[in-house]
């Protein structure tokens, strides 16, 4: 396609999906500040004003689950049990056991802790080499959650959502089409009020002007009402959010999900190495635009297979392409989690507006090749 309409979503913290996603990634960062060999898979669910912990979780040292849920629940800003939830009062039950030892037979011996696709992706459409819808809609969730936290517009609540639609001519981002924010707030808020705020202390501050014109359209809040949000609006689940996690749909997602999981994991760990290859590639010239997928096998070190696509974009054939991934990327579980430096517990950064995009973690970093 040369030219086209792309839609991406993003969702805010307070989203009932990504406060589980923050709850199990919380966890396990407190299990690797204990122990960096943690094992770690854990899942939260939330309904009405109930949280359910349950996993598997093998590491030295202590874990109050129950403690670092409600300290989440409260940072996000869930203390209202009329409008969504309040974390000194709403009831979590944890069902943690250990790492099954048929995994762990495998995992010891540094093989993959499950079968499995995985993918990264990298295009030279943004800064950070993100495609520039879901880029756009991170920005304005984040910036949601900013003006709420600093008072700028204090009567929003935790939940919220957005959505960008970007028009596309000749494959390179022209304008914005549509921006779409819904948000949590309070009872007595008049509609035009928030539409105005939104506008100018959100959209305005985080979208690019020239990329709006008389003809984009913006949407704020369609029903007209968003009172009642997070578990008591809707059901979460860790893992949820896999779209939003990554590239906004612009690139494949194996399906495995990111939160809760440590490093031995390679739906998350090799998603992540291959987004540093991804990102390498089209940042030290190879190609605009790079998608590479990696299979895996339980128990077995190396990827069943690699393959990279360039859409077009590269002057190598993607034959070379992924001979050179395969040469100088050791892509074994052990050789990713040493070269990223994965046993560090980073992964609460990572949780909300993309696991990909942020300069500070380490599978964004530029290399020479």
């Amino acid at each position: 396609m040369k030219n086209y309409f792309f839609t991406s979503e993003s969702v805010t913290e307070g989203h009932p999906d990504k406060l589980c996603d923050s709850i199990s990634d919380a966890i396990l960062d407190a299990c690797l500040a204990q122990d960096e060999n943690a094992r770690v898979a854990v899942e939260t669910f939330a309904a009405n004003n109930t949280i359910t912990i349950a996993g598997q979780v093998t590491m030295q040292g202590t874990l109050d689950a129950e403690k670092i849920a409600r300290e989440k629940i409260k940072e996000i800003g869930f203390d209202c049990a009329k409008t969504d939830m309040d974390y000194a009062t709403c009831k979590i039950v944890v069902d943690i056991t250990k790492q099954s030892p048929d995994i762990a037979m495998g995992v010891d011996v540094g093989g993959a802790g499950d079968q499995g696709i995985m993918f990264g992706y990298a295009c030279d459409e943004t800064e950070e080499y993100m495609p520039y819808a879901i880029a756009m809609a991170h920005r304005l969730s984040k910036r949601l959650t900013e003006v709420r936290r600093n008072g700028e517009i204090p009567y929003i609540r935790p939940d919220g959502k957005t959505q960008v639609t970007v028009e596309y001519e000749e494959d390179k981002p022209k304008r914005i089409e549509t921006i779409l924010i819904s948000t949590q707030h309070e009872e007595n808020v008049d509609m035009d009020t928030l539409k105005k705020d939104l506008m100018e202390k959100v959209i305005r501050k985080v979208i690019p002007a020239d990329k709006i014109d008389e003809n984009t359209k913006i949407y704020v809040n369609p029903t007209g009402r968003f009172v009642i949000g997070g578990p008591l609006g809707d059901t979460g689940l860790t893992g949820r959010k896999i779209i939003v996690d990554t590239y906004g749909g612009y690139a494949r997602h194996g399906g495995g999900c990111f939160s809760g999981k440590d490093a031995s994991k390679v739906d998350r760990s090799a998603a992540y190495m291959l987004r540093y290859i991804a990102k390498n590639l089209v940042a030290n010239g190879y190609a605009k635009k790079c998608e590479i997928q990696v299979a895996y096998a339980i128990g077995m070190k190396d990827p069943l297979s690699i393959c990279v696509n360039t859409f077009g974009t590269s002057e190598k054939s993607e034959e070379e392409l992924a001979k050179f991934v395969r040469e100088k990327f050791d892509l074994t579980p052990a050789g990713i989690i040493r070269n990223l430096d994965l046993k560090k517990p980073i992964y609460e950064q990572t949780t909300n507006y993309g696991h990909f995009g942020k300069p500070n973690l380490p599978w964004e970093q530029i290399c020479k090749m």
